[in-house]
């Protein structure tokens, strides 16, 4: 999940709770190295220097400057191959000790786009640092990952013949996409994922001449920080992360509370807009909710033309109210893409919120940076789907799908009915992927570092407050909890107070004591 400054945020990977279980099966990727001396093979990439010019292209601000470092495309056989991965910046302005680097989230958002759009809420920390940010393997311009059009969960299964009623022809649909990503995704996807966007980070924390990696991740971020601090505990700085992740449940069980969070979320939302003139639903609070219900179900079956070609499906919808509540901030921009829908037939508005500005998708082979306007739209969603499964070990047979299908289906419509489809659609596209590394759940733990910022906010509809207390207890007694006694996914473009004691914490090592909170500020924006 990226922070509330960009305009355009990130897909929120599948979360959720409870009982939901499915069965583990296939087989295993390579578990990561702990040392944190590069291994034989490695070195040239830790010998290299960035050249950082003007970053080209549109909506890119003159004083952000533009590089790339070269990585391994697999760690294991690092001569087999290399990739580029893209980097931004922002140079401190007076003395800098260094390099702060930011991660936004998703997994799968692009940190030069998000520092692009947002970096003013960052200049604070350049101050003392150069604020570095990077496309992770696979995202953005560092070789992007794409499934084609219609083939992720922005967009209705039921478009190519497979139905969440249906076990078997669901199957077919689900196998037919995980072909499709690997044709189009090229030799990067089987090396996807938060173990090797860690390693890529230390290899771009030398690249920047720093001793020690300084970090500031917000929601997915977070589990990367940590996944970087469980290989390289030696080479950690000051690290804050905002919207702390899981490290523990499995996509399924989170699949469960991203529905709950965000229909929480929409709930708040509808709330507001039928006090508002303008709500597309009128004022009647209980047929606003029917409504939007209906809304994404008669888009389900009858879909309309998209902007840039292709159809606008009630998933597509899904997609982008759930962009829309990440913060309060942005509820009236999300209020006048539905009107416009409603109103007009105008999918623009939405089509912005759930992809952005991108191009079609296409396939990409090579390692080099890809031009930003060759990024293709499901990026972000494709991105998110590899990198979660990946991360995931857990793998349902055929049988186990076909038997816990119709289970599934009803605790994940209790949880949402807006939101439960879309997310047990993103649980169940890791079938036919080969199971991902067990790392994260069984070696991110008891690290020895040096203290870590944990910010978690009590209102936060992607990334719920228990599981900043929860990871803080698994990372050990290094971890401090900054406790957002507020709303909205992550805290620190919504509450000065966050923000300030994040910065305090990067700047000068000012960590506050744990358990410490910060209140709602006094006035919220309403964008």
């Amino acid at each position: 999940m990226p922070a509330n400054p960009s305009t355009r945020p990130a897909l929120r990977r599948c979360a959720g709770a409870g009982a939901v279980t499915l069965a583990l099966l296939g087989a295993g990727l390579p578990a990561a190295a702990s040392d944190a001396a590069p291994r034989p093979g490695l070195s040239r990439f830790y010998h290299q220097k960035i050249t950082w010019s003007r970053c080209g292209g549109e909506r890119m601000p003159e004083d952000m400057e533009c590089g790339k470092v070269t990585v391994p495309l697999d760690y294991a056989k690092p001569g087999s191959g290399t990739l580029d991965v893209a980097l931004a910046r922002y140079r401190a302005t007076g003395k800098s000790r260094g390099s702060v680097l930011l991660n936004f989230g998703g997994p799968g958002v692009s940190g030069v786009t998000e520092l692009a759009a947002g970096g003013k809420d960052f200049m604070g920390l350049t101050n003392g640092y150069d604020v570095v940010t990077f496309d992770p393997r696979g995202v953005g311009r560092s070789s992007p990952v794409s499934c084609g059009e219609g083939a992720t969960t922005t967009s209705e299964p039921t478009e190519g013949g497979a139905d969440l009623t249906d076990p078997r022809a669901m199957l077919s649909w689900l196998r037919k996409v995980a072909a499709e990503c690997t044709e189009r995704s090229g030799p990067v996807l089987p090396h996807i994922g938060t173990v090797n966007t860690a390693r890529d980070m230390d290899v771009i924390r030398q690249a920047l001449g720093d001793r020690k990696l300084n970090y500031l991740g917000f929601s997915y971020g977070s589990r990367l920080g940590a996944v970087y601090a469980a290989q390289f505990p030696d080479k950690v700085g000051r690290m804050a992360l905002d919207g702390v992740d899981t490290l523990t449940e499995s996509l399924a069980e989170q699949g469960v509370v991203g529905a709950e969070g965000q229909q929480t979320a929409l709930d708040d939302f509808l709330d507001w807009c039928v006090t508002d003139i303008g709500c597309p639903f009128g004022q009647d609070r209980r047929l606003a909710g029917e409504q939007v219900v209906r809304l994404v179900r008669s888009l389900d079956e009858n879909p309309v033309p998209r902007d840039f070609g292709g159809k606008f499906t009630g998933q597509d919808l899904v997609s982008a109210i759930g962009q829309g509540l990440y913060s309060k901030a942005r509820w009236p921009s999300l209020e006048r893409a539905l009107a416009s829908l409603v109103d007009d037939g105008d999918t623009r508005g939405a089509e912005n919120l759930a992809y952005g500005t991108m191009a079609p998708p296409r396939a990409h082979g090579g390692g080099g940076l890809v031009d930003p306007g060759d990024v293709p739209t499901d990026n972000l969603a494709a991105a998110l789907i590899a990198v979660n499964c990946a991360d995931d070990p857990d793998r349902p047979t055929d049988r186990q799908i076909a038997k816990d299908l119709r289970r599934l289906r009803s605790e994940y419509e209790q949880a949402s009915p807006v939101f439960g489809e879309y997310r047990l659609t993103e649980v169940l596209m890791c079938y036919g992927r080969p199971k991902g590394t067990d790392f994260v759940r069984t070696e991110v733990k008891n690290l020895d570092t040096p203290g870590m910022l944990l910010v978690g906010t009590r209102g936060d509809p992607a990334t719920p407050y228990r599981w900043t207390t929860e990871t803080a207890a698994r990372l050990g007694p290094s971890a401090v909890v900054l406790d957002n006694r507020s709303e909205g996914h992550t805290g620190y473009s919504s509450s000065k107070c966050v923000h300030r004691k994040v910065d305090d914490f990067l700047l000068y090592g000012s960590l506050p004591p744990s358990g410490s909170s910060c209140g709602p500020d006094r006035t919220v924006t309403g964008g």
